[in-house]
This record gives C-alpha cells, sequence and structure tokens, in this order.
C-alpha cells in the first residue's frame, strides 16, 4: 500500500538523488501491470515472479522483473481457532481465487493437514486438484481482499500479507504459514516489474537499488509486514530465468 511509511521515506531516498517518484496506490491487484503496460506507470512493484508469469501469459504481455524486494510467507488465519488441530472436520477454509496465491495457498494448507491435494501440489493447483475424500475441510476461493474480511463465516482463511493488519489480525496469530526461507520459495520472491524494452533503462535500475540499499526502507517494509518479511537483493539474471522457466511450465500445464 502505498500509505506505509517506508515509501514516503523511499521518494525522499529518491528525491536526493533527483530522481521524481510518484508512488500509486492500487486496491486491485489487477490493474497495475495493464498500467505499466499502457505506459500509464513506468513500474510496478506489488506481485511475485509467479503473479506475474499468469499475467504475461494470460495477457500476451511480456512485463519483466528488474529487481527484488522480499518473500512474504502467506498465513492461515482464524477467529474461532487458536490451532490448526481445533478446526473441526467439513469446516470452510478460504483461499485466495487469482490462480498463483490460490496454489500456494493450497500447499500450506496440505502441509497443515487440511487437505490433500492429488498432485502432491505445484504452483499449478487449484480447487480441482483437492482430493475431497482425503481432506478434513471444504475450500472456498474468494477474491484475496476478502479472505480476511470473511473470517467472521469461516473456519480459517489464508490472507495474503498485505491484508493481514487491515483486517485487524496479527501476524504472529498466524495458526499455520509457509517457509519464506525454503528455495522453493523464490518463485513468490516479490518484485520491480517494468516493460521488457525498459529493462536497461538506468534510472529505474537506480531506483531499485536505492530500495534495496536504503537501511530506513528495508527495516520499514519489515516493520510493516509485522517482522515477517525476508528481504532480497536477488540477481536479476536469476529472477528472468525463474519467470521463463515458470511461464515454459505454464504453457506445458495449458497443453
Amino acid at each position: 500500500g502505498a500509505s506505509d511509511p517506508y515509501w514516503a521515506t523511499y521518494e525522499q531516498a529518491a528525491e536526493d538523488e533527483g530522481i521524481d517518484v510518484e508512488i500509486v496506490d492500487f486496491a486491485d491487484y489487477n490493474q497495475p501491470n495493464p498500467a505499466v503496460s499502457e505506459g500509464e506507470l513506468d513500474l510496478n512493484q506489488f506481485q511475485h515472479i509467479v503473479f506475474l508469469a499468469d499475467y504475461n501469459i494470460a495477457s500476451g504481455d511480456d512485463l519483466q522483473p528488474i529487481g527484488a524486494t522480499a518473500i512474504y510467507p502467506l498465513g492461515l488465519h482464524s477467529k474461532q481457532y487458536d490451532a490448526v488441530e481445533e478446526i473441526p472436520d467439513g469446516a470452510t477454509v478460504a483461499v485466495p481465487n487469482d490462480a498463483s496465491n490460490q496454489a500456494r495457498a493450497l500447499v500450506l494448507l496440505q502441509s497443515a493437514g487440511l487437505i490433500e491435494l492429488k498432485s502432491g501440489g505445484t504452483i499449478f493447483s487449484d480447487l480441482a486438484d483437492i482430493d475431497t475424500a482425503a481432506s478434513r475441510v471444504e475450500v472456498e476461493a474468494l477474491d484475496a481482499a476478502l479472505t480476511a474480511t470473511s473470517l467472521d463465516d469461516l473456519a480459517g482463511a489464508v490472507v495474503n500479507n498485505d491484508f493481514v493488519e487491515r483486517a485487524g489480525l496479527d501476524f504472529d496469530d498466524a495458526l499455520a504459514q509457509d517457509d519464506p526461507d525454503d528455495a522453493k520459495a523464490l518463485p513468490y520472491a516479490n518484485v520491480f516489474a517494468a516493460q521488457a524494452d525498459d529493462l536497461d533503462d538506468p534510472t529505474y535500475q537506480r531506483l531499485v537499488e536505492i530500495y534495496q540499499e536504503t537501511q530506513a526502507v528495508q527495516e520499514g517494509v519489515v516493520e510493516v509486514s509485522g517482522g515477517t518479511a525476508v528481504m532480497l537483493d536477488t540477481p536479476v539474471d536469476d529472477l528472468r530465468a525463474i519467470l521463463a522457466e515458470v511461464e515454459a511450465d505454464t504453457r506445458d500445464q495449458q497443453g
């Protein structure tokens, strides 16, 4: 969110180097990528690599990462229960409905012992991948912004990091979460994204460096995430290689 305090610090750090940055806030995950594609924005920073791959394939676009920011763990939250074991059989748990976060959420529910996935769990898992006979709970897909706000009516929900505190939840109260330090988590690294023609733009590259090198920005990101963010400076070539791999796997999956 543009209101997070570290963005003001970031803007000032950029201004100190003669770069005027305007931060634009979006409430809908589906808007920032088309805005970059259409030239309304120069860069965006809100998504992980799997989400970007899904967008590129669905839209026929070729947005590319120009730098890493952080990996945020995905957490299972509940207002009714204090432990996964307390969630009763047959209860309903919500996951985000966008493909990339849904797959990640389902793998988390499997690791927590609430469901079984026929595939064993991949970045392509969806509701159809759930082995309902072998699962303890039913799963409902909701818009990512609604999983947390629907908790009064659900046994639990997997909540994207952005929405935890907005919903009055505490990061420390998650019943389960995935491990951002796991090497398998790198496709979920959040990135700055730009049009492919702008990858070598020195100003954009410097903006990534300012984000990664400014200690107050880094500390601010961790603070806003409730101490959960794992900050990254992954080489850009590695990010693009992961994106290409995920896109290739996705095309293969789609047949």
